[in-house]
């Protein structure tokens, strides 16, 4: 039943109490007549004021409700900001809190209902955005001040309800979004492209100069083109490398939510790795020994991508490692004796006995980029991507990478990947 069907029928009631003063005035004397006046307007007035439209009291105590609609159901302003999964609140007209959900809880623990905004929060742009919004009708936006020293970059929408041609808006929804995470990607981005630009950048400048310098100065010297022309292949090279592990990066990037579905013997792939480290291994004289396991150790996996991930961390062992040293190559698989849900794991350890790494360089060895010695490691060709690629594709592939070191005495990568039973 609608409100106006309960109006009805008082609407009639008062109609007919007014009627009945004409034939009560023609036929009926005083006093009786004053009496029946008095009662029958009494009843019209009454039933008037149950058949009128809502009164401005009535109005607003449905604003302080919720939203009113043409059936029996009531959408309050507890379902509204229930059901928007970002921090929601809702102010009146004055800008006192009607309602809230618990994002928003979350972030304001002072919030309460019945309280005005400027109690819970003070931020000055977004006061000036609630202004905003209930004196034009228009949605604003305000970048909230960073909370609880995390740095958080919080942007809150102020939108306008319930505005008709009679009245302003009658309430405001404040939604807030963390756009945290996404101004981090930002800053990494800018500091991926300015740090490629710049490992490009020096080689490139290098080859100019002394094309520079062969097409004026030594134009005619022999001695100074083939030094130079070797120097140049040298930076040709060292680019080809970055540009080869850039794309490399960037189509493991592109895999990160297709999770491998092949299977690949990890003791095959080992000796296939060795092998192509073999030449530069001898070239500084390291021995690099492969403890295999007796069985197969089928991983699942992608067997390109894990073969770049172990030819990274041999590499790495080989270049870092000291000349003459010896690299350790050992493979195990454990499974839960306990718990036989839980999947198989295969376990792959890299050691070499070089110089080690100091503790504080250990938590951003994954970082593009990054370098232990950014002199040493150009001068023996790292791009400072190769643990970066390792890094992301063992987060495809479900798996994990840590690492020990100690200062003097060399430093072990350890590889955890799913295994097949």
């Amino acid at each position: 039943m609608t409100r106006d069907t309960i109006r009805l029928p008082f609407a009639a009631l008062a109609a007919m109490a007014l009627l009945a003063l004409i034939p009560t005035w023609i036929w009926v004397s005083d006093p009786l007549r004053a009496i029946i006046f008095l009662g029958a307007g009494l009843l019209a007035g009454i039933a008037g004021l149950l058949a009128w439209p809502r009164t401005a009291l009535d109005q607003k105590a449905s604003e302080m409700a919720g939203i009113s609609s043409n059936s029996d159901t009531m959408l309050t302003w507890t379902d509204l900001a229930a059901a928007i999964p970002d921090p929601a609140i809702i102010l009146d007209q004055t800008s006192v809190i009607l309602n809230y959900n618990q994002a928003a809880l979350n972030l304001f623990d002072r919030l309460r209902q019945g309280v005005p905004l400027e109690h819970v929060d003070r931020d000055p742009e977004l006061i000036a955005a609630v202004s905003g919004a209930f004196e034009n009708s228009e949605k604003k936006t305000a970048r909230l001040l960073p909370r609880g020293g995390l740095g958080q970059r919080l942007i809150a929408t102020v939108t306008p309800l319930g505005r008709s041609n009679q009245h302003g808006p009658l309430a405001a929804l404040i939604t807030i979004q963390d756009e945290s995470q996404h101004h981090r990607l930002l800053e990494m981005r800018t500091d991926f492209i300015a740090n490629a630009s710049h490992e490009l950048r020096t080689p490139l400048a290098s080859v100019r100069g002394f094309i520079e310098t062969l097409q004026g100065p030594a134009r005619n010297d022999e001695a100074a083109r083939e030094r130079f022309l070797a120097i140049m292949a040298d930076q040709a090279e060292r680019m080809t490398r970055l540009i080869d592990d850039l794309l490399l990066l960037s189509r493991v990037e592109e895999k990160a939510n297709l999770k491998p579905t092949g299977r690949v013997d990890l003791n095959d792939l080992m000796e296939e790795v060795v092998r192509s480290m073999a030449p530069f291994a001898q070239e500084r004289s390291i021995t690099i020994s492969v403890e295999p396991l007796a069985t197969p150790l089928v991983a699942m996996g992608d067997r390109d991508e894990l073969f770049q991930v172990f030819h990274n961390l041999v590499e790495n062992a080989v270049k870092y490692g000291r000349d003459g040293g010896t690299v350790k190559i050992a493979l195990k698989k454990k499974t839960s004796v306990r718990d036989e849900s839980v999947a198989a794991r295969a376990f792959v350890s890299i050691t070499d006995d070089g110089p080690g790494i100091a503790p504080e360089h250990l938590p951003r060895l994954t970082e593009r980029f990054y370098r232990v010695s950014t002199e040493h490691s150009r001068r023996i060709g790292g791009t400072g991507l190769g643990l970066a690629i390792v890094k992301h594709v063992l987060n495809r592939h479900e798996g994990e990478l840590s690492v020990q070191s100690v200062v003097g005495q060399g430093t072990t990568f350890d590889v955890v990947l799913p295994a097949y039973k």
